[in-house]
């Protein structure tokens, strides 16, 4: 007896049929947009993740060394590679580019609560534009897949920042700006709600801001409760705090033109971890709490692609986790049902198998999930298995039926039953059901 790997998840049909209508959902979503599906491989080599990330990275990716020498990992996120796609074919690409992707990706990572060693999420990036719709763009789609999964506004907030808000803040009141590191303060915000207040300001002061600053600091962007209370950041800031304030509210308001404005909560504590962000950021909560951690992030990294060669090309994305999705989704009652569902069985007695396929081949040309016996089952051995698999309809088909030129529809839930001339079923359309018989 093989154990499955911890990390990794078997899926059966009840739970995989939920799981694809909530990708189907996501991506339709995407696609009124206009983003366009890319597919993209399971292997990269490991040199694009520690370039990005340094050597330390390699603890968490499934790395190896392939059969020709060649250092490779599993791709653990999709942005490094939808860059280097964008790099190869950037000339000829009209621009934006706006791509959706869903696949799964590998991380050694501490297994917990809505994460796993293989995950499941869908991209959607735009590159090529900085203009402030194109944010509000991602939020839109964002907000329209969860409004479209049955999810409100009670449900669910956009928190939403700008890294360059918090990194011009530390800058401006350090008393030597030159001395701090701004990524690994904005770091620290990103990890405050996770470590207590000594850890955090520890982190604050290694970043280059002694403790009274940092306590300033954290003040200041704790106090923003809207967009009105950022005139206060941006005076303390500066220029480039105001350049960020101003960018940040073209966002917000691009975004309420766009029907996602009721969503988005301005939050300076949101900052995203990691480095390549430039811009907006934002995440994902359960409006209630339940869901304690982010559902799920994206944001605006325009210098990813030029670091990978490329041309300098603004981008945007936004990546729905599908674990943590459906923790929200559960809390919230809106997970799909997980429950097996077939519209017929086709159930054959005796000598009439040509009879019950052509019925079954008629009624999948139709657009229907249909079933037919492949065990040799009696008469209630199938009955069973069409209740088994949650069949609406059964359409029985004996050979007393046959001889009177008809056939049964049963159905299941009531147990009512009728029956039809055997030259008229199924129709030429529709979805025929006890009720158009009975």
């Amino acid at each position: 007896m093989y154990d499955r790997l911890k990390g990794f998840r078997d899926f059966y049909p009840g739970e995989q049929s939920a799981r694809r209508e909530v990708t189907d959902t996501i991506e339709a979503a995407a696609k009124r947009y206009g983003f366009r599906e890319v597919a993209t491989p399971a292997l990269e080599r490991t040199r694009m993740y520690t370039d990005k990330s340094g050597e330390g990275i390699v603890e968490e990716l499934y790395s190896f060394t392939d059969q020709g020498g060649r250092d490779v990992a599993l791709t653990p996120e999709l942005t490094p590679t939808v860059a280097r796609m964008v790099v190869a074919k950037g000339q000829e690409l009209s621009k934006p580019i706006k791509w959706v992707s869903t696949r799964p990706f590998w991380r050694y990572e501490q297994v917990q609560q809505g994460r796993f060693r293989e995950f499941y999420q869908t991209n959607i990036d735009v590159f090529g534009s900085s203009e402030p719709e194109a944010d509000a763009e991602v939020l839109a789609v964002a907000a329209d897949a969860l409004t479209s999964l049955g999810l409100t506004g009670d449900d669910f907030e956009f928190r939403v920042s700008h890294r360059d808000i918090l990194g011009g803040l530390v800058r401006a009141l350090a008393d030597d700006p030159d001395a701090v590191d701004a990524a690994a303060a904005i770091r620290a915000v990103d990890k405050r709600a996770k470590i207590d207040e000594a850890e955090y300001l520890t982190l604050l002061a290694e970043a280059g801001i002694d403790r009274s600053t940092a306590r300033e600091f954290d003040d200041l962007i704790v106090g923003v409760d809207g967009v009105d209370d950022l005139d206060a950041v941006a005076e303390v800031g500066g220029p480039d705090v105001e350049a960020a304030v101003e960018n940040l509210r073209a966002v917000l308001s691009a975004a309420d033109d766009f029907g996602a404005g009721e969503y988005c909560d301005v939050s300076l504590t949101t900052a995203r971890g990691l480095d390549y962000y430039t811009g907006v950021v934002f995440e994902c909560f359960d409006s209630t709490g339940e869901v304690s951690r982010s559902v799920f992030g994206g944001g605006r990294y325009d210098d990813l692609i030029e670091s990978f060669g490329g041309q300098p090309t603004p981008a945007v994305g936004v990546a729905p986790g599908h674990a943590t999705l459906k923790l929200l989704c559960q809390r919230a009652g809106v997970w799909p049902d997980e429950a097996l569902e077939t519209d017929y069985y086709v159930l054959s007695v005796g000598d009439t198998r040509q009879e019950a396929a052509r019925i079954a081949r008629e009624l999948r040309a139709l657009g229907h999930v249909v079933e037919t016996d492949l065990a040799d089952r009696g008469f209630g051995g199938q009955l069973g298995y069409a209740d088994s698999i949650n069949a609406e309809t059964t359409v029985i088909v004996g050979e007393q039926d046959l001889a009177n030129d008809e056939v049964t529809i049963k159905e299941m839930a009531s147990g009512d039953q009728a029956t039809v001339p055997v030259g008229k079923f199924p129709p030429a359309s529709g979805r025929p059901t006890y009720d158009d018989y009975a």
